[in-house]
């Protein structure tokens, strides 16, 4: 009796673990790029304790600005250069043919972003350790969690934005929004309660204010308006800064859902 093999298609994990591994040659080959993403928002956060600006040369303070500096800078930037790159050299298209569903793509394509994210926030936070300036966080889950929900948010965020930018060089201007608007009330610079309450409440509801709401939570055990809280205190802070994360995103899901774009505009 003869008995026939019958091939077995990959996992979705080894798909997008294949495609992940070959975007990650790609950006190791691209050494402007490896440089950019692992010392421009290093820079900048060597750059806000000389500010002298109240308790941002802490531990916490140079940790929660690591965050969103890399977040934006490295994560949602190079994202939206990958992106935009891939499309216009058909990539995304020629991808699509195959075995990987349009999810699976996007988030292959993620990957390698993501670790170097991952990687030099634990650069930054040995560090801050070796400097002496490490203390237990008030609560170690928050600002893991709001890492990951801000990661998630940014490749989101940057596939929506894909969807006006027609080449790599032109994200430089669609990206301002994010890149400068948002960064700039974030918190990063300034307390929020510096702002008048109006214009506190708008920055608040901006894509990267909640992260950095989530992660000087967890660490400082501070608000945004400078509030000590702790225990149950501090998870009902959290409340709204999680909601404006979910919300973003699931906005940013939708976008590009609806309107991204795989091919070039011709």
């Amino acid at each position: 009796m003869t008995t026939i093999a019958v091939p077995v298609a990959p996992s979705r994990l080894r798909r997008v673990g294949s495609l992940a591994a070959a975007e990650t040659r790609l950006l190791l080959r691209n050494r402007t790029a490896v440089v950019n993403s692992v010392l421009m928002p290093l820079l900048l956060v060597a750059l806000v304790p000389g500010m002298g600006l109240d308790d941002r040369a802490t531990g916490p303070g140079l940790l929660t600005a690591a965050a969103g500096f890399t977040l934006v800078f490295l994560t949602y930037y190079n994202l939206v250069t990958t992106y935009v790159a891939r499309r216009e050299d058909l990539v995304l298209q020629r991808m699509r043919t195959g075995e990987l569903s349009d999810g699976e793509v996007l988030a292959a394509t993620a990957v390698p972003t993501l670790l170097v994210t991952v990687g030099q926030l634990v650069l930054v936070a040995v560090g801050v350790a070796v400097l002496g300036l490490w203390t237990a966080p008030v609560d170690a889950v928050l600002p893991v969690l709001g890492v990951l929900l801000g990661a998630a948010l940014m490749v989101v965020l940057a596939t929506a934005s894909t969807v006006f930018t027609r080449t790599p060089e032109s994200a430089q201007i669609t990206t301002l929004p994010v890149v400068l608007g948002a960064t700039a009330l974030s918190g990063l610079f300034f307390p929020l309660s510096a702002l008048p309450g109006d214009l506190a409440t708008v920055a608040r509801l901006l894509p990267l204010t909640p992260v950095i709401e989530l992660v000087q939570l967890g660490l400082a055990g501070r608000t945004w308006d400078g509030a000590a809280v702790a225990g149950a205190e501090l998870w009902g802070a959290a409340l709204v800064p999680l909601g404006v994360t979910l919300a973003w995103t699931a906005l940013g899901a939708a976008a590009t859902v609806r309107w991204f774009r795989w091919a070039p505009r011709r």
